[in-house]
């Protein structure tokens, strides 16, 4: 086994463990980092967008939010289920974190290129080139500052000796070469359990594949959250990022295809009963959205345009509502080889596909190519009862439904959930086109109890010495809701909580002698 000494050990290179590593480095402390990956960045290699209060690029626009705006927002949002004193902490730190990484390299798009939001705070921050390239800067920075970093080197154990966290234990998966690194304090940034199926159930009750079609990046699979348990650490409430989509490989915020965005519009949706169960507008909230479907029989959502809506819908301009969804723009053809590989890996790379192929009219092949290649989530009947049959939703609540439907479609009012009439489009005209949506998730949130200051936290709420932990793995700031109106907040709150918890993992080695 080598030995290794440093005065930080972070574990995991990702959005949090990276802007951790910098920040304690550039405080002059010695950091190790252990990445089980071949590669930094983790999943903020597929981000784009930061939240930050009062940065100076706000300033440069003229947008005046302050930090204790937007904490207000989200403490009511949430209903104050969330660690008041650690959201403030957050928010207030996040314009500087703006500032800092403007500093290193980063770059963002104008303020006024980026979207308002339902709240009216302009906040989030667009990373020109993606965070991929922002997580390159700040790989690129540690390294600068003397940070080895260990890749394809998991760590399987925290040492803890009397009341105080001492180092770690890896190990290689190649070569097997085990490490043990003597730390005065650790930082746990692994990004959350959302590739591990086992704990999604035990966890959040949800059943990967079944009623639950969240992305799995590599590599979150709850490692930190288990070894931090492992050592007297306290639990945190623990969620999944919730929104909905289309399965694989069409999912993603509601689907990404742009011939199946059609099916993805504020258009008639019903449930295995054949019943509507929201207004269909707030799908542009995939919160929202996710939300209720997740409460329905099946956990699953059927939304239903005739062929007449569907050439309507063709013709209109935007594809999607509230603008298009993550990665839309058509694959950026100088990509890099490996984060091409990356998404390849994680299943990510219909994000960057190009669409020069989805031609309006091409819905019916699309469908029917899909069904051939064995999808089972999209639908083309021409009758109700075909319909129904392919679906299994009951016929008689879709035939009662839809024509309660197309009655509120004649006279230009939904007497049941007030849907604005421009989107009242009647279920008339063969075929029919259907597309089944279930809850899916950006990855998990929370699972280990810190407080403000990133300190890992016992049974007791007491601190424990030298353990710190930053990112999703204790992001449990939502309520039982995701905060998709302030966007960038996950990964904001990663790369603000991992600056707070370097910061504090810094200053506690000054005082261990």
């Amino acid at each position: 086994m080598q030995q290794l000494e440093s005065d930080i050990v972070v574990i995991s290179a990702g959005t949090a463990g990276l802007a951790a590593t910098v920040t304690a480095a550039e405080a002059g402390a010695r950091v190790i980092v252990f990445e089980k990956l071949a590669h930094t960045g983790g999943t903020g290699n597929v981000g784009s967008m930061v939240i930050g209060t009062g940065s100076s690029l706000q300033k440069r626009n003229g947008i005046n939010v302050t930090s204790g705006e937007v904490w207000r927002n989200h403490m009511d949002y949430t209903h104050w289920r969330a660690d008041a004193r650690l959201v403030k902490a957050f928010y207030d730190k996040s314009g500087s974190t703006i500032d800092w990484l403007e500093k290193l390299g980063v770059q963002f798009r104008d303020m006024g290129q980026m979207p308002m939001g339902r709240t009216g705070f302009q906040v989030t921050h667009g990373v020109i080139g993606g965070s991929y390239s922002m997580m390159k800067v700040l790989a690129n920075r540690a390294r600068e500052l003397g940070v080895q970093i260990f890749l394809r080197t998991p760590v399987r154990e925290i040492i803890k000796e009397g009341n105080r966290v001492t180092g770690v234990i890896a190990q290689n998966v190649l070569n097997q070469e085990e490490y043990r690194a003597k730390a005065k304090a650790v930082i746990i940034a692994t990004g959350g359990f959302g590739s591990n199926t086992e704990m999604i159930k035990k966890y959040t009750g949800f059943e990967w594949g079944k009623d639950l079609f969240s992305f799995k990046m590599p590599g979150t699979t709850g490692d930190g959250i288990r070894m931090a348990w492992e050592i007297g650490a306290a639990p945190s409430e623990m969620m999944m990022q919730l929104v909905f989509s289309l399965p694989i490989p069409y999912h993603g915020a509601m689907g990404t295809s742009s011939e199946f965005m059609i099916l993805s519009r504020p258009n008639l949706m019903v449930n295995l009963l054949g019943e509507r169960f929201i207004n269909e507008e707030i799908i542009s909230n995939t919160t929202f959205g996710g939300n209720a479907i997740a409460r329905q029989k099946g956990r699953c959502g059927f939304m239903i345009i005739d062929e007449d809506t569907r050439k309507a819908l063709e013709a209109e301009p935007s594809p999607f509502p509230g603008g298009p969804p993550r990665g839309s723009g058509g694959r950026n053809l100088s990509m890099p080889p490996d984060l091409e590989a990356f998404l390849r890996e994680t299943h990510l790379d219909f994000v960057f596909e190009k669409q020069a192929a989805d031609k309006p009219g091409d819905l019916a092949v699309s469908i029917k190519a899909a069904r051939d290649k064995g999808y089972k989530y999209l639908f083309m009947a021409n009758s109700l009862e075909e319909l129904s049959e392919q679906t299994g939703i009951e016929l008689d609540g879709l035939k009662k439904t839809v024509e309660e439907y197309n009655n509120f479609c004649a006279k230009g009012h939904d007497d049941i959930f007030e849907k604005d009439p421009k989107h009242l489009r009647p279920i008339k005209k063969p075929p029919f086109y259907a597309a089944q949506f279930f809850p899916a998730a950006y990855g998990t949130l929370g699972g280990i109890r810190v407080n403000y200051k990133m300190e890992v936290l016992d049974n007791e709420y007491h601190p424990i010495p030298g353990l710190y932990a930053a990112g999703t793995d204790v992001a449990a700031i939502y309520g039982d809701s995701y905060t998709r109106h302030l966007g960038g907040n996950t990964q904001g709150f990663c790369i603000n909580s991992g600056r707070m918890a370097g910061e504090s993992a810094a200053a506690f080695v000054k005082t261990i002698h």
